[in-house]
């Protein structure tokens, strides 16, 4: 018999415990590697992503230049920037975005609009919150719904002069917030909750607020313009561009008189180049990296970066300047 057979058992047992093991640095120097792979990964993901945005909006975009072709084979025209019945109230106001909604396959959407009422009816409170997906990008951080500020001049009930008469010349000059970055939706008034478009019809070079009904562009109050009236080209002339929500919610419908800056809800001028960090709310932009997308006349989406010239971006806005742009130039 063995005397010491259980020291030894012992012994064996204990030897089998020991395991290898991570040490400490050698933990430290995964977790760094980790952390640099996902830091090398993250930017290629958010770029990917990104992309995919893009591209969904470049398929947007193309669906409306769709839609605006087919509006102009059945009506011989394009839409109306919006359609006023007195220039002083701009109403009932509903816009080009509006009018092409069959065309956009959002039937429902159109059917539900009393195009003789303005839009800021009650009849239209349901309308006025409808979403329509082809009308929003999806770079961009503005909410579906916004609640749209009041124009300051609506703001009080203190418009009327001493015989009761509402001031004639109040309404010439609608106030707005023409000033470099500043966001329009500040309030501190509200109308109502609305829902945003990203895509606006382009007025043309000059400041809206000067003739809202005379742009040299294919959208203004009560245009109807045809392709033939395009002297520059189609080729060479773009429509639609888009409009982030950085300074303020831009809207499909049309001009809703009340609010702040009515008309640039759904138009916008070629003021600047797009992007344009120092820019205004009826300017074009968006929240893709180096410049906004845009739908040419003839129905095909640029990207027009932050880099372009800006003459040669306002011959673009235009209509018939009579201009030749060379395909290289943007």
């Amino acid at each position: 018999m063995n005397l010491f057979s259980g020291v030894t058992r012992r012994n064996k047992t204990d030897s089998s415990s020991n395991r290898n093991a991570f040490t400490l640095v050698e933990l430290l120097v995964v977790i760094a590697v980790i952390g640099v792979l996902v830091g090398l990964l993250l930017p290629a993901v958010q770029a990917a992503r990104e992309s995919a945005r893009r591209m969904s909006c470049q398929n947007n975009l193309r669906q409306i230049g769709i839609a605006l072709h087919n509006y102009h084979s059945a009506y011989r025209r394009l839409p109306s920037g919006w359609i006023a019945a007195d220039d002083d109230h701009h109403e009932p106001g509903w816009g080009w975005a509006a009018a092409i909604l069959p065309q956009m396959e959002q039937v429902s959407a159109y059917d539900r609009v009393n195009f003789s009422l303005p839009i800021e009816e009650d009849e239209h409170a349901a309308v006025r919150t409808s979403s329509i997906p082809s009308f929003v990008c999806p770079s961009d951080t503005l909410s579906l719904l916004f609640a749209i500020a009041e124009g300051e001049e609506h703001e009080h009930d203190d418009h009327d002069d001493e015989d009761g008469h509402e001031d004639d010349d109040h309404d010439e000059d609608h106030a707005h917030d023409h000033e470099d970055g500043v966001n329009v939706d500040l309030g501190p008034h509200f109308l109502f909750d609305v829902a945003k478009s990203n895509y606006v019809g382009v007025y043309g070079t000059t400041d809206i607020h000067d003739d809202l009904y005379d742009g040299d562009g294919l959208f203004y109050g009560n245009s109807q313009l045809r392709f033939r009236d395009i002297y520059d080209g189609l080729s060479q002339t773009i429509m639609v561009g888009e409009r982030s929500g950085r300074l303020g919610g831009s809207i499909w419908h049309g001009v809703i008189h009340d609010a702040n800056e009515p008309a640039a809800r759904i138009v916008g001028a070629a003021d600047h180049v797009p992007n344009d960090p120092v820019g205004h709310f009826e300017d074009f932009g968006s929240y893709h990296p180096g410049g906004a997308q845009f739908i040419l006349s003839d129905g095909s989406v640029r990207m027009l970066t932050k880099f372009i010239d800006l003459d040669i971006y306002k011959a673009l806005a235009t209509r018939n300047n009579k201009e030749v742009i060379g395909g290289d130039d943007f």
